[in-house]
């Protein structure tokens, strides 16, 4: 029987990569975004497999009548991955916009947490699986990562929670915490700079939405009895930076 998954964030980067994976494999995919031309190209390249529903993951309503406009096709879901999200700017808290913090609590948390709320009964009746993309920041803070590090706790805590009220439902829970990923985040986060991101990714070998794509698909296909907790990765570049240390008065 044909497989069904749900990404949120299908437009670009992680996303847009694991629909692919997802339909060179077979699957039904439903791709979630706020880009209907994105959806648009993503429905001429993968075909009948793909269904795209556009809609803000912020938004309570809409989540809910794109939720209930799926065709009978698509309707069984047996994997949902929360990957939308988003970080905006780099700015020291003290000097940051108090819009850009709501914005990434509304998406990267309230977004993430309705659209899971309204899929749990399809996700337990069909023994299912939550893929839950969060992200090293979790657990290593630097500079300018103030709310976007503490959202990403929270789809860490969120993702272990969700595995201790699921249990003796069969439904499996995954935090996948990607380091280091080019993609168009970093063109997100500082307002469409593209120097910024070439600065930031240059030289560095950085993970690819591939990569992490393939993790995703990993993971969803693993035996039923299999659950993978955590899934951190970074690039072989990357490492831990060391604590800082002020010398001034």
């Amino acid at each position: 029987m044909t497989k069904t998954v749900l990404i949120t964030g299908a437009t670009s980067g992680f996303g847009r990569a694991a629909a692919r994976r997802f339909c060179d494999e077979g699957w039904n995919v439903i791709g979630t975004g706020r880009r209907a031309e994105r959806l648009e190209e993503l429905k001429s390249e993968l075909g009948s497999k793909f269904h795209g529903l556009v809609f803000d993951i912020a938004d309570e309503k809409a989540t809910a009548e794109a939720l209930n406009s799926l065709p009978d096709t698509f309707r069984p879901i047996d994997v949902l991955v929360n990957n939308a999200g988003l970080a905006l700017g780099t700015a020291p808290a003290q000097e940051t916009k108090l819009q850009d913090w709501h914005q990434m609590i509304d998406t990267n948390i309230k977004g993430l947490v309705t659209i899971t709320h309204h899929l749990l009964p399809k996700l337990i009746e069909q023994k299912g699986m939550i893929i839950n993309l969060a992200s090293i920041a979790a657990h290593y803070p630097y500079p300018g990562g103030n709310v976007y590090g503490g959202t990403k706790a929270f789809v860490h805590q969120f993702s272990y929670g969700l595995r201790s009220d699921l249990h003796g439902t069969g439904v499996r829970v995954t935090a996948i915490e990607p380091g280091m990923a080019e993609s168009e985040f970093t063109l997100v986060r500082t307002g469409g700079s593209q120097e910024a991101s070439d600065k930031l990714y240059d030289g560095a070998k950085p993970l690819t939405p591939e990569d992490i794509a393939e993790q995703i698909f990993w993971v969803a296909t693993l035996p039923p009895h299999v659950n993978i907790n955590t899934l951190e990765a970074m690039p072989v570049s990357q490492s831990w930076a060391p604590f800082q240390v002020h010398r001034g008065n």
